[in-house]
Formats: C-alpha cells, structure tokens, sequence
C-alpha cells in the first residue's frame, strides 16, 4: 500500500513538474506577443497534422492586419458574438461560466460554453480543441497571465488575425478577402455579422452561403449590436428585418 501511495505521489509530482515548466515556457511567450505578432499558432499545427494524417495537402492562409484597421463593424460584431463583456472582465467571466454549469448539467451535455475572446486566444495559440478538464484548467491559466501581461487591444488584435474562419483560413483579413473580395477596413455591418456568424463552425459554414445556420446566426448579432445601441434600428438586411 505505501509503494502505490509513493508511485502516485511520484505520478503527481512529475504531472506538476511537467505543468510548471510548460507554463514557464508559455510565459516567455506571452512576453513577446507584446512586441511580436505569433508566427504560427498551436491549432494551425492541429490542423497542418490532421490534413497529413489524411494525405491531403494543407496551405495556411493568413494576412496580418493592425486593431486600427479593422472594419468598427466587425470589431463590435466579434465583441457581441463572442465576449460581450471582454473590456471588462480580467479574462474569464464568472457569470458566463455560471450559465454554462447551469445549462449544460440541465441538458445533461456540454450545450453552451464560456469562452472569453483572451480565452480562445490561449486556446488557439498555445493549446487545442480538446476539451479535456486538464486543457480547459490550463487555458484559464494562461488567459489569466494573457490579462496580466497584455493589452485588451493588443489581445483582440492578436484573436482577430488568428482566428479560424474556414479550411485554412486564419485571421478576418484573409478570410474578408476570400469571402467577400475586399479589405477587413471595408466590411459593411451585414458582411461584418455573416464574417463573424460562422466561427463557432468555420469549416462547416461559409458566410457568404444561405445556410439556416448563417442566417439565423447573423439575425442574432445584429440584434445584439441593436440592443448595445451599436446600430439603428429599422437595418434590414438579406437575413431578415430586425425592426
């Protein structure tokens, strides 16, 4: 009995290790991102590995493009979307994870997440889409760090160039290119919430399609941008009138 408690121990004790020097590593990055856009990013690997695993070949497609000109469209559509709290949270918010511990043990499945946009860029940068607990505890980790070291601008820029938004596309400039033939400084409020609609599936839906999904999703964020006073009211667009 006191060999199996010592192996644990021991187990436990290199898991730690293992963590710390991770993290340590982790921080030394985040440090750069101050003064250096990230070169690659952890889920673009994810993805590069999937592909050859299939035997199919995989291009990255990604175009950098400073906060300052970014559509404001697209940026409030993204804040809406996906954090609406982000300028005020020091990157997790409780009351988010609170609603998702309630809605998800209700529906007895994971139905709703509590992703903040610092979150999804620990995520993305440094981590992967599993949703292991340990994973998720060390996202949290690394999202609070992210708070302490970085800017809320320099964060969100950082989530706007990285972003998945279609089979090998990363970041809105590329994909405002692909999608619509134009600039991110040039989305209009409607390509702005379509562009945005999709990123909980990028590589299921496209935002110029007529999907349901599409659809509906660019309603709901209209919608919110009306309720945050972000647009007028009386906007129509081909999705349906928000009057």
């Amino acid at each position: 009995m006191r060999k199996i408690k010592i192996a644990i121990a021991l187990v436990i004790l290199f898991f730690a290790g293992y963590l710390i020097y991770e993290f340590v590593k982790i921080d030394r990055e985040i440090e750069k991102l101050k003064y250096e856009n990230p070169k690659i990013t952890a889920l673009m690997k994810q993805r590069m590995n999937e592909a050859k695993r299939k035997g199919k070949p995989y291009r990255i497609n990604q175009i950098w493009i400073p906060l300052s000109r970014v559509s404001p469209y697209l940026i409030d559509a993204v804040i809406v979307s996906e954090d609406a709290s982000f300028f005020s949270h020091q990157g997790i918010d409780w009351y988010e994870v609170k609603e998702s511990i309630k809605k998800n043990f209700e529906r007895g499945k994971i139905v709703r997440g509590a992703s903040t946009i610092t979150m999804q860029v620990a995520k993305n940068l440094f981590l992967s889409t599993s949703r292991n607990p340990l994973r998720k505890f060390v996202e949290v980790l690394i999202a609070l760090r992210m708070e302490q070291k970085l800017s809320k601008r320099r964060i969100l820029e950082i989530y706007l160039n990285i972003v998945e938004l279609g089979d090998g596309i990363f970041g809105v400039e590329s994909a405002s290119r692909r999608y619509f033939g134009k600039s991110a400084s040039e989305l209009t409020l409607e390509e702005s919430a379509r562009l945005v609609s999709i990123i909980p599936s990028p590589l299921r839906y496209t935002p110029n399609s007529n999907k349901k999904f599409v659809n509906w999703r660019t309603k709901l964020i209209l919608n919110r941008l009306l309720a945050r006073e972000k647009i007028k009211a009386g906007f129509s667009n081909e999705s349906g009138s928000i009057e």
